[in-house]
C-alpha cells in the first residue's frame, strides 16, 4: 500500500496577513499546496485586541525608541492556533542561524506556528510562555518577521518529499551542500560573445564533472565563505 504524504502545517501569526498575498501563489510553494503536502494558515493578531482600535502595541518599559508588541493579544492568537503538535518559532534576529541542517530537522515537526514580530520585538513573556525556538535568517535587520517567515517555509518545504518536482534538484542540492558553496551552471548556447561552456561539462565524463564541480564550489567557499570550510 503506498503511503499516503504528511503535510506540514504552518501557522503565521503577523500583524500584516495581507503581506503573504502573492507569495505562496508561485513554485515549488503553490505546487506543494496545492498538493497537499503543505497547509498555510495566517492569523491576524489584530483580531485578537481587546481595544476598540485594535491596538497590538506599546511603549516599551524602562523607556527607549520604537514600540513593543504587547503580550495579550499574542498570548490569545498562539492559544487559538496552538495544538499538542505545534512547534512555536519566533523569528528574531537574536535567533539561532536557519541553515540547511535545520530546515532539514524543522520538516519533521507536524506543525510549525511561526511569530512574525514587529517594531521593537514582541514582549519577552511571550518568548518565555510559549516560543520552543528564535530562529534568525541572519546577521542583519529586516522591519518584520513576516519575509523571514516566507523563506523559512520555502527552506523548510524542500525537505517535504514530493515538494521538489524533480528530485534530481534535491540530490544536486544535498551535493552543493556537503562540498560547500555551489558550482558554476552553464545552458545553452556552448558559445556567447566568445565566452565558452568549460569543455568538461560536454565531456560526458560524469566522474570528472562531479569532480569539477567539487573543486569549483571549494574554490568559492574559500574565496567567500571560508568558515564554512571547517564544517564540511
Amino acid at each position: 500500500m503506498q503511503k499516503t504524504p504528511k503535510t506540514l502545517h504552518f501557522n503565521i501569526i503577523t500583524i500584516f496577513p495581507n503581506f503573504f498575498d502573492s507569495i505562496f501563489n508561485h513554485g515549488v510553494l503553490k505546487r506543494a499546496l496545492k498538493n497537499q503536502l503543505i497547509d498555510i494558515s495566517i492569523t491576524n493578531v489584530r483580531d485578537f485586541s481587546k481595544n476598540k482600535y485594535k491596538q497590538i502595541d506599546d511603549t516599551p518599559f524602562g523607556g527607549g525608541p520604537g514600540m513593543v508588541l504587547m503580550p495579550e493579544p499574542l498570548f490569545k492568537a498562539i492559544e487559538q492556533k496552538k495544538t499538542v503538535h505545534s512547534y512555536v518559532t519566533y523569528l528574531s534576529p537574536q535567533g539561532k542561524p536557519l541553515t540547511q541542517a535545520k530546515a532539514k530537522k524543522l520538516a519533521s515537526k507536524k506543525e510549525i506556528i511561526l511569530i512574525c514580530g514587529r517594531y521593537e520585538g514582541i514582549d519577552q513573556r511571550v518568548i518565555d510562555q510559549y516560543v520552543d525556538e528564535e530562529i534568525s535568517i541572519g546577521d542583519y535587520i529586516l522591519s518584520g518577521g513576516e519575509i523571514a517567515a516566507a523563506v523559512l517555509i520555502e527552506a523548510v518545504s524542500r525537505f517535504i518529499p514530493g515538494v521538489l518536482g524533480n528530485e534530481e534538484s534535491k540530490t544536486n542540492e544535498t551535493f552543493s551542500q556537503s562540498i560547500g558553496l555551489g558550482f558554476p551552471q552553464y545552458t545553452k548556447p556552448r558559445e556567447i560573445d566568445g565566452m565558452e561552456v568549460p569543455a568538461v561539462l560536454l565531456s560526458g565524463n560524469h566522474k570528472k564533472i562531479e569532480e569539477w564541480r567539487q573543486k569549483k564550489a571549494l574554490e568559492k567557499t574559500r574565496k567567500v565563505r571560508p568558515d564554512l570550510l571547517k564544517k564540511l
